[in-house]
């Protein structure tokens, strides 16, 4: 018997499993916005179970962003102590909002994390491209580990409803 649900968690697995470092985190960040418009959407709704679980998924992510990136200075890059910074900052806002029930604080994250998700993606693809000669070499992106295969393979990038 073909369970539908089983094949797009396989794929999803292996999805995952196979991305690149680049990859990952454009998926975190896609997982992420997705997360704060259905609890935004919930929130307006008054349905606070939805919105408590897209939120507190919505922190996960914000957490796993902020372990994996590498704020050693060893990558070079200055930004990487001021995104940890708005990691923390969103975090707290995450918590905050999932408590009171604010959907303009929900709104207000989500209006945070899209352009710097627009911004990974663009940066994602200039290094995919620069790197494309090169196909022995996985492109990184200098300000996050590639530690985030692991956790995100543990179910942050799930595609529940």
């Amino acid at each position: 018997m073909h369970n539908p649900a089983a094949a797009r968690a396989r794929f999803l697995a292996d999805a995952v499993a196979t991305a690149s470092p680049a990859k990952l985190l454009t998926m975190l960040y896609d997982r992420l916005v997705l997360d704060l418009s259905r609890a935004e959407r919930a929130q307006a709704a008054g349905d606070r179970a939805t919105a408590n679980a897209q939120l507190q998924h919505a922190q996960d992510v914000v957490t796993e962003l902020h372990s994996s990136l590498d704020t050693s200075g060893a990558s070079g890059w200055a930004g990487a102590a001021g995104l940890a910074g708005l990691y923390a900052f969103l975090a707290s806002e995450l918590v905050e909002a999932n408590i009171s029930g604010d959907v303009a604080r929900t709104a207000a994250c989500r209006g945070i994390v899209e352009p710097l998700r627009d911004a990974w993606h663009q940066a994602a693809q200039t290094v995919a491209q620069q790197s494309a000669p090169a196909a022995a070499s996985t492109p990184v992106l200098p300000s996050q580990r590639t530690g985030a295969v692991d956790v995100a393979a543990g179910g942050l990038l799930s595609v529940s409803a």
